[in-house]
């Protein structure tokens, strides 16, 4: 039986988690769930094309490609012969915008705008691309027009696309987007791989193998 003389313990209330502690980290882990599976889906299918590429490129002496090379001549009309005549003799500007027109129906090759490397007897247009290479001549005496082309394949177009060779400024303005996009996805996994560490032991391990690796291959193997 309990003495009514003595007074009753008092009980000490437990503490209740802080509620605007925990509606912040709720918001915080959803933003960065929702901005890691973005970015994620934004650079899945890159991610795997530039891993494939990264091993394609590192055995690029074992991977033996046959070049093929096409060739194609045409005659520049004569109006179009005068338009040329115009330029100066010895210039790297750009062919006139009728005889751009004129290649890019005859020969289908983009020229308008390109630099030129002229002479008094031709011009010259290179036309690198990725996988490949390519040129056109003009004599500028005839008229006589040859363009060649070189492809060497599939697998070195995609090794020039992983190093955005020749690719053009809209696949460099996305090579860096991509890789904002993979920046974005890897530090908002390491932030959630620290917010569950605590349940999974094994995390700081791994993380720090992951560094640990690459360094000591460079000190060690790389002279």
């Amino acid at each position: 039986m309990t003495d009514p003389a003595v007074p009753p313990r008092p009980q000490t209330p437990e503490k209740a988690p802080a509620p605007a502690l925990n509606r912040a980290r709720a918001f915080w882990l959803k933003q960065l769930h929702s901005w890691h599976w973005i970015s994620a889906g934004l650079s899945l299918a890159c991610m795997i094309l530039f891993a494939i590429t990264g091993i394609t490129l590192n055995h690029a002496a074992q991977i033996k490609a046959e070049p093929v090379v096409t060739e194609q001549t045409a005659t520049l009309p004569a109006p179009l012969l005068a338009r040329l005549a115009e330029m100066p003799e010895e210039t790297t500007g750009p062919v006139p915008d009728a005889v751009a027109r004129w290649t890019s129906d005859t020969l289908k090759a983009s020229v308008a705008g390109k630099p030129t490397e002229t002479t008094p007897e031709e011009v010259y247009v290179a036309l690198p691309r990725p996988g490949g290479d390519g040129w056109i001549t003009i004599d500028r005496a005839t008229g006589e027009t040859v363009m060649e082309v070189t492809n060497q394949g599939w697998i070195a177009y995609v090794n020039d696309l992983h190093k955005g060779r020749n690719a053009g400024p809209v696949w460099y303005w996305f090579n860096d987007i991509f890789a904002v996009a993979c920046i974005i996805f890897a530090i908002t996994g390491l932030i959630l791989l620290w917010l569950h560490s605590r349940s999974r032991p094994s995390t700081w391990p791994l993380v720090g193998l992951g560094l640990v690796i690459p360094v000591v291959i460079a000190l060690i193997f790389i002279h």
